[in-house]
């Protein structure tokens, strides 16, 4: 059975959250058939770019359709189709079709649709779904976030030398290299581990599972970090910008982590800045 439908069935959960799964549900359908394809168009002189592309923007309209059909005044910012102002002024929904596109593109299985609802600009609801493993991330402001049928908790370790943190890589043309290279190398001598993995929705996510102890990154979209924030603090973890603040959406950066993780991250990331 669909790990979606079978979530639907397991979990009492609240009609905000089933238009949600079942949105994921249809565009996932989507996109499992098309990395299918794009495993196999790996193999051509060709490449898969276009088709990726195309998949994305399909994606993104079942999710709009499907949202906008069992919500029809609600707002839509997605990453392909921008943003829609709704009858209803207070809600919006802030979707990626295709978090991870580069690695969709190069037929590896680590990939994420992710939606989220802002309320008067706050998010009291999100989901990260990745049709590869079946990995179904949800939470809604104040009840909690579940993996599948299981509740979820940011990890307990407290030192930073025990600490597995994943961060964005940027790449040609996007972001402050020199930047990175500062706060990469302040962070990489005081850890255990660093990963980076190329989707900030389900970094966030295994943030809330307790997998990675914490997680940063600069220049991300509100698409990229909405759902995921409100996982990991529903987790129990602690999420704000760079600066220690509530503007993650705004400023496009982000640190996450269980309290002690986010505020030794925190010190680090702007230590290096600073330097």
């Amino acid at each position: 059975m669909d790990v979606l439908r079978a979530y639907s069935d397991i979990m009492v959960q609240s009609a905000l959250l089933n238009v949600m799964v079942r949105a994921a549900q249809k565009a996932a359908r989507g996109l499992k058939r098309d990395f299918g394809e794009v495993e196999r168009l790996q193999v051509s002189l060709k490449g898969p770019g276009n088709f990726v592309t195309a998949a994305d923007h399909r994606a993104e309209q079942v999710l709009r359709d499907e949202l906008s059909k069992a919500r029809p005044g609600y707002g839509f910012l997605g990453e392909e189709g921008g943003s829609t102002h709704g009858t209803d002024g207070t809600h919006r929904w802030i979707v990626d079709p295709l978090d991870g596109t580069t690695n969709f593109l190069h037929g590896i299985p680590h990939f994420a649709i992710s939606v989220a609802l802002a309320r008067d600009q706050v998010i009291v609801a999100g989901l990260v779904y990745n049709p590869a493993t079946d990995e179904l991330f949800t939470g809604e402001r104040g009840k909690g976030a579940f993996m599948n049928d299981r509740r979820l908790r940011v990890a307990a370790r407290r030192e930073l030398a025990d600490a597995v943190i994943a961060c964005g890589l940027p790449h040609r043309g996007r972001g402050d290299l020199t930047q990175f290279r500062r706060e990469f190398a302040a962070v990489q001598s005081r850890v255990a581990g660093l990963r980076r993995f190329g989707s900030a929705a389900l970094d966030l996510a295994w943030v809330a599972a307790g997998r990675l102890d914490a997680f940063w990154e600069r220049d991300l979209s509100p698409w990229d970090m909405a759902a995921g924030l409100l996982l990991v603090r529903e987790a129990g973890g602690y999420v704000t910008d760079l600066d220690g603040g509530e503007a993650m959406l705004k400023k496009g950066h982000i640190v996450a982590g269980n309290e002690s993780m986010h505020r030794g991250l925190l010190q680090l990331v702007n230590g290096a800045e600073a330097a």
